[in-house]
């Protein structure tokens, strides 16, 4: 569906973005995920035709678009400020592409409603201005301008920052609907790595101009590639070499103690038996711990090193500080680099 070969931006002499390639499925929900000035809306606006690259071709459905104006690309974009027009009402933001298309009054009619009842916007709001209507529903107002020019590709920047946490838990759950009803391919950026596990099929994780890895979120996550990936999805603990020593020396695994090891905080368990699988156990000092109501996060002192656990809250007594506890950890969930 996008296709981008080797794609290189400069701005004068600063490398914005260096051997950029992917792929992009149709139908798709892929996400450009990274810290800020790493290169994911470069690319989104390379993709758009709003920056030119130094370097590559950007193909769409196998055809070169790389010199193809912004209009003819048939790309919706949704920007992080939405860019409502705010003297129009809902309906005259909606139909503004389509009249800037010649398009006949009755048809743009038509396809104003059709596609405002489609993302949930009633009849009496069409007429309201969109200053009047919340976050939220300026939001789906951004996504329908964009779906109702019926573009291939939906592209979104950052659509949620300006909103507050409940609400961007609630939208990201609608945009997710919008995009399965629509099958449209969707790429989306944020850096915001909840919401880019959550909501997609697969991820690229940008770093300083360069893609550290693309993957499904199950795979970012469980497997990441590089230290850098590995450190930005989620919450980590890093392992020293005495400890991964004491773990060899358990399991008989081979693990290198000169690399640098880490381990996913749910993947340390606490005073737990485990069958099947040759664990390593550590004795470990409840140094601090934090209740967060579906579970209770540990801080513990293992020899020289603090890691954190996630305990799931089932309304037990919890571990107390100073208490000494046995921590098991799988040699096969810790990632080296």
């Amino acid at each position: 569906m996008i296709k981008l070969d080797n794609i290189e931006v400069k701005f004068g002499d600063f490398l914005a973005l260096s051997d950029i390639n992917l792929e992009i499925k149709e139908g798709e929900f892929f996400t450009f995920l990274g810290p800020s000035g790493c290169g994911k809306t470069t690319t989104l606006r390379t993709i758009v035709g709003f920056i030119q690259p130094t370097d590559g071709k950007v193909y769409a459905n196998e055809v070169d678009i790389t010199n193809t104006p912004v209009e003819k690309r048939n790309i919706g974009l949704v920007f992080q400020s939405y860019a409502l027009f705010p003297t129009l009402n809902v309906y005259e933001n909606i139909a503004f592409g389509l009249k800037v298309n010649k398009m006949p009054k009755n048809e743009i009619d038509e396809k104003v409603r059709a596609i405002a009842q489609k993302v949930d916007l009633s009849e009496e709001q069409l007429m309201k201005k969109v200053s009047e209507l919340s976050g939220g529903q300026q939001q789906r107002i951004a996504i329908a301008r964009a779906l109702v020019m019926q573009p291939e590709i939906l592209c979104l920047d950052e659509p949620l920052s300006n909103l507050d946490a409940k609400l961007r838990v609630q939208l990201r759950n609608e945009l997710k609907e919008l995009q399965q009803k629509f099958g449209i391919t969707t790429i989306y950026v944020t850096h915001d790595q909840e919401e880019a596990l959550t909501l997609s099929d697969r991820i690229a994780v940008f770093n300083k101009g360069v893609i550290e890895q693309i993957g499904t979120p199950r795979e970012i996550y469980n497997e990441s590639k590089t230290e850098f990936v590995c450190n930005f999805i989620g919450d980590i603990n890093k392992i020293d070499e005495e400890s991964i020593k004491k773990i060899n020396a358990q399991t008989d695994y081979n693990l290198d103690e000169n690399k640098q090891s880490y381990i996913r905080l749910e993947r340390i368990g606490i005073n737990e038996q485990l069958p099947g699988i040759k664990y390593a156990k550590l004795k470990a000092e409840v140094v601090s711990f934090e209740y967060y109501g579906l579970y209770i996060k540990y801080y513990l002192k293992v020899g020289n090193i603090i890691l954190k656990s996630i305990e799931k809250e089932f309304g037990q007594t919890t571990y107390q500080v100073g208490e000494i506890v046995e921590i098991c950890l799988n040699p096969m969930d810790i990632m080296q680099y």
